[in-house]
């Protein structure tokens, strides 16, 4: 069993997730302290702006990598400091700006190597690059501990079940017994909280309180929910800004977050019918499980219990940060931690790259 801290900062740039566990990459033994940590707000100006010009304005890249690196440098530090922790690597996912599988291109902007001579300690990192290389998708990455969870946590008798996060992106996992399946959906949060900060009302919709005030555009939706994407089967994955909320230009504030918040929930409700069977139980996972806006959609449009994450002693907060950590571990016993049937990968493969610290 090897104790190791997992970081990661989603596409919505809202904060730097650190968590530890200790496991030996098939089971977690131990569920350690995990907190989120804010980047500096220029930092995520940055990261936010880099996102949204889709690959371009690459010349600003390595000096957003520094400040990324430095702000996540300075979170784990202090993680470490309050939590008395002493891990055996720190697993770094970096930050996520541009991802285009077509392309056989994903960007996550942050050194390794620096972030290991910073903090002394062992990390690994490069985690999406050797499935790209083999042929897949790059993402989902999640899938293999959603698995380990499923079994730990939650009991074969639920299965066939679905853990659903959704951030930026949304995107599930599929376990029943040894069949998994993933693949991102479609937006998730994104389109929701870009509406809702261009039209001035905050950085997103708190509570679902604007989406519930508005009336869905019917209209808008049905021809919204018309994007090849959401009918292709998986493996597949977005870049968050895949798509566009702008079909909802010139509604009302509160109409345009009531058509977007539908048009998430609908296409979960759409990915539901390209799975092999009808989830028995929804885990929901990532800031969307804070709406309850949104899980009263998703009550009404999925066939199976749908229930925060949280229910089952899970943390949707630090689920993706503990699953950074699990990789990690599956890297040190040399486990395969993306699959054909998560990423399109030719094969199973093992991702990640170890740095030591110099000197």
């Amino acid at each position: 069993m090897w104790k190791i801290v997992g970081s990661i900062s989603g596409t919505s740039a809202d904060g730097i997730d650190l968590a530890e566990i200790e496991t030996d990459g098939v089971t977690v033994s131990r569920f350690g302290p995990a907190e989120t940590t804010a980047y500096r707000s220029e930092t995520k100006r940055r990261v936010l702006d880099a996102a949204a010009r889709k690959g371009q304005g690459r010349e600003d890249w390595p000096g957003l990598a520094q400040a990324v690196s430095q702000d996540h440098a300075d979170a784990i530090r202090g993680f470490l400091d309050r939590n008395a922790l002493q891990p055996d690597a720190i697993v770094f996912h970096g930050q996520t700006v541009w991802h285009d599988p077509k392309a056989g291109e994903t960007v996550q902007l942050g050194d390794p190597q620096a972030l290991a001579n910073a903090l002394k300690l062992p990390v690994i990192g490069d985690v999406r690059l050797a499935d790209m290389a083999s042929g897949g998708e790059g993402a989902p990455l999640v899938p293999v501990y959603h698995q380990a969870l499923a079994k730990t946590l939650v009991g074969s008798d639920k299965e066939p079940l679905c853990f659903l996060n959704i951030g930026g992106v949304s995107n599930l996992t599929y376990v029943d017994g040894e069949d998994l399946l993933a693949f991102d959906i479609g937006p998730g949060n994104a389109l929701l909280d870009d509406w809702v900060r261009r039209q001035g009302a905050g950085d997103f919709d708190e509570g679902g309180k604007i989406s519930a005030s508005g009336q869905v555009d019917v209209t808008r939706l049905r021809e919204a929910l018309k994007h090849q994407f959401l009918s292709e089967p998986g493996p597949k994955s977005l870049d968050r800004y895949s798509f566009s909320g702008d079909f909802v230009e010139g509604l009302t504030l509160e109409d345009g977050a009531a058509t977007l918040l539908a048009f998430t929930a609908e296409t979960i409700a759409k990915a539901e019918t390209l799975l092999p069977k009808k989830p028995k139980l929804w885990l929901v996972c990532g800031g969307g499980r804070l709406n309850p806006v949104l899980m009263r959609a998703l009550d009404k449009l999925l066939a199976g219990d749908v229930v925060s994450a949280d229910d089952y002693q899970i943390d949707g907060d630090a689920l993706e940060a503990q699953a950074m950590a699990f990789l990690g571990a599956r890297l040190k016993a040399r486990l395969p931690t993306t699959f054909p049937q998560t990423t399109g990968v030719s094969k199973p493969v093992v991702g990640g790259k170890h740095f030591s610290p110099e000197g």
